[in-house]
């Protein structure tokens, strides 16, 4: 029997960066995560590069790679002599297929679960705030209503007092 693999969930998720609009994982991150050398995981991607397409997984620019090393605050990041290859949620369930070890299968698993919680936490939180924004109409149509019957309470009362009194009448004593 294989021996499962944990890793916690977030440690998954502190390597999902936000580049180009996309939750990304790197290369590097994969690699230690899979337990196989960046080398190899790399050399295998481009092996079979036709099954990673530019949504699947891009080459970071210069400017990212800079911007990404500056937000990690690391410079482990050492004399790369290629750009880190960032990998979509697809594109980590496209890598278990040309990494066959069970490590890989088993790891892969818990990282798109861990994509797909990221995905449901990101939907209910706009489904609030839709709710919220619902709410605020709500109350500032209420707000101007409630300005509205106070308006008109104040030109019934200045009505009043602009009257002149009324002369009484009915049975009268002398």
């Amino acid at each position: 029997m294989v021996k499962a693999i944990m890793i916690p969930d977030d440690i998954i998720s502190s390597k999902i960066y936000l580049i180009r609009d996309q939750k990304v994982m790197l290369d590097k991150d994969l690699s230690e995560l899979y337990a196989v050398e960046n080398k190899q995981l790399k050399r295998q991607v481009r092996r079979n590069i036709e099954r990673f397409p530019e949504d699947f997984m891009f080459e970071l620019n210069q400017l990212e790679f800079d911007n990404l090393r500056s937000q990690i605050g690391t410079s482990s990041w050492g004399g790369t002599r290629y750009m880190p290859m960032a990998f979509t949620e697809q594109g980590v369930a496209m890598l278990s297929s040309v990494l066959n070890s069970t490590t890989a299968i088993k790891v892969n698993i818990q990282i798109i679960r861990v994509f797909t919680k990221i995905r449901a936490m990101l939907t209910d939180t706009m489904s609030m705030k839709l709710e919220i924004e619902e709410i605020k109409k709500k109350l500032s149509n209420h707000t101007k209503n409630i300005e509205l019957v106070f308006n008109y309470l104040d030109e019934l009362i200045d009505k009043k007092d602009n009257t002149e009194p009324r002369k009484k009448i009915g049975y009268k004593n002398n």
